[in-house]
C-alpha cells in the first residue's frame, strides 16, 4: 500500500480523498519524513477519521492505529488550518447533531455536576502528583519569567493574590480549589481565611490533608449551593465546567456572594471564537461536559453585573505548561505503568500533546480578568509580576 511522502500529491495515498486533502492542507502528510507527520499503522484510521471526525481521530490513536513523532505539531497544524471548515459527509452531519444537543440541552446542570470530578480528577492523585509541580496546580503557569515548572506554577500564584489585593484577616472563596494549592499559598504567605470547594471526592480529600492547621476550609459542593459573604473571590480553571446556559447563573451568585468593595478574579481557558460545539473526543474521555467559553460569551455576562478592571491573556504560556506535564508523565509513567495500561497511556499523551498543539496555534487562550462591582470606590491598577533585579 502506497502512502503520501510529506508535501508529495494527496492523490498517491491509499485512503479517503477528503482526508488525505485536509490533512495536506495543514501541511500534515501521511507515512512521510516530517516529525509532525502520521505514520500510519492500521488502514482503520481512516474509517474511524472519517466516520467521527475528532473523535475517530482520538480513538484511533488510542487504539494504536496511527502514530506520530512530534504529536504536539501535528496538532498545531491542524489547529492552525482550521481543518473542520472542510469536513464533509457523515462527520458533517455528526457536528451539526452535537451543536443542535448543547444547544438545546444544560450539559453543565446541577444534576451533571459531579460528572467531571468522578471521570477525570477522580481518577488517581498519583497522576497527578508525579505530573504536576509541588502546588499541584492544574492550569496555566506564569513563565514570563520562570526558568521551570515549580517557578511558573509559583509565579503564578503570586500574581492572582497581588491583583486580588489579598490583606490579611480578609476572606478568600476558591470556587473550583482542586487539590488546595492556591488556597494554602495565599492563606500562608497572606494570612487569609479560605474556603474552597471542589466537585471531585479525591481533590477534596487530598486537599484537606495538604491544607492541615491552616484557616482553610475545603467543602465537596457546587456552586450554586454557596452562601455566605467573601472580601475576595477567586475560580482557577474551573470556568471552563459551567456551561453558556449557566453563565448568568454563576456570576449572579458570585455578585451576591461578594462584598461591595471585593475584587473577583476569573482564571479560564477561552476560546478565539464563539463555538457552540465541543471538542467530542475530549468530552468523552477527559472534561465531560465542558464548554471553553469566548471572550463575546463572557463580556455579555458580565454586562450589567461587573465591572471589567483588568483582562489579562497568556494564552502561549499553556502550551510550555501543557509540554511539561507531558514530560514528567512520560518520566513518570515507569511507576504508574503497572496501574494504568496502554490505551490510558495513549489517551494520556494525546490529551497532553493535542492540547499544546491547540495553544500553540492561537485558537486556545488563556485569560485572567479581575472584576469588581461597580460602588467599588478605590480604582484598580493592573497587576503584572515584574522580573527580579
Amino acid at each position: 500500500m502506497a502512502f503520501a511522502e510529506h508535501n508529495a500529491s494527496p492523490s498517491r495515498v491509499d485512503g479517503p480523498k477528503i482526508i488525505v486533502e485536509a490533512l495536506a492542507h495543514a501541511g500534515v502528510g501521511l507515512n512521510g519524513s516530517a516529525p509532525w507527520d502520521i505514520q500510519i499503522v492500521s488502514k482503520d484510521f481512516f474509517r474511524k477519521m472519517f466516520s467521527k471526525w475528532e473523535l475517530g481521530i482520538g480513538e484511533s490513536y488510542m487504539d494504536g492505529d496511527w502514530e506520530c513523532e512530534q504529536l504536539d505539531e501535528c496538532f498545531y497544524r491542524i489547529a492552525s488550518a482550521d481543518l473542520e471548515q472542510t469536513v464533509v459527509g457523515p462527520a458533517k452531519i455528526r457536528f451539526v447533531m452535537e451543536m443542535l444537543r448543547q444547544r438545546l440541552l444544560n450539559l453543565q446542570s446541577k444534576s451533571r455536576a459531579f460528572q467531571v470530578g468522578e471521570q477525570h480528577y477522580d481518577i488517581g492523585n498519583d497522576i497527578f502528583e508525579r505530573m504536576l509541580d509541588s502546588s499541584l496546580m492544574y492550569s496555566c503557569g506564569y513563565w514570563e519569567h520562570a526558568k521551570d515548572l515549580e517557578e511558573a506554577q509559583q509565579h503564578k500564584l503570586k500574581m492572582i493574590c497581588e491583583k486580588l489585593q489579598l490583606k490579611a484577616g480578609e476572606r478568600l472563596l476558591d470556587i473550583g480549589c482542586g487539590w488546595g494549592g492556591l488556597a494554602r499559598y495565599a492563606a500562608e504567605n497572606y494570612q487569609v481565611e479560605v474556603v474552597g470547594i471542589t466537585v471531585s471526592k479525591e481533590q477534596q480529600k487530598l486537599a484537606q490533608e495538604r491544607c492541615a492547621g491552616l484557616p482553610i476550609d475545603i467543602q465537596l459542593t457546587d456552586y450554586r449551593e454557596l452562601t455566605g459573604s467573601f472580601d475576595k473571590i477567586v475560580s482557577v480553571g474551573m470556568f471552563e465546567h459551567v456551561g453558556p446556559k449557566n453563565y448568568d447563573t454563576y456570576f449572579d451568585i458570585v455578585e451576591r456572594l461578594l462584598k461591595p468593595d471585593g475584587l473577583f478574579l476569573l482564571h479560564t481557558i477561552g476560546n478565539y471564537i464563539t463555538e457552540r460545539k465541543t471538542d467530542a473526543w475530549i468530552d468523552k474521555y477527559i472534561f465531560p461536559n465542558g464548554h471553553l467559553p469566548s471572550a463575546k460569551q463572557i463580556a455579555a455576562s458580565l454586562e450589567g453585573r461587573f465591572l471589567i478592571e483588568d483582562w489579562h491573556n497568556f494564552g502561549r504560556d499553556y502550551d510550555r505548561t501543557l509540554m511539561a506535564w507531558a514530560e514528567r508523565f512520560d518520566a513518570a509513567w515507569p511507576q504508574l505503568k503497572d496501574k494504568y495500561d496502554q490505551r490510558f497511556y495513549r489517551m494520556w499523551k494525546y490529551f497532553l500533546l493535542s492540547s499544546a498543539g491547540y495553544f500553540r496555534s492561537g485558537q486556545g487562550q488563556l485569560w485572567q480578568l479581575v472584576l469588581s462591582k461597580r460602588g467599588r470606590p478605590d480604582a484598580y491598577r493592573s497587576v503584572r509580576l515584574q522580573r527580579k533585579s
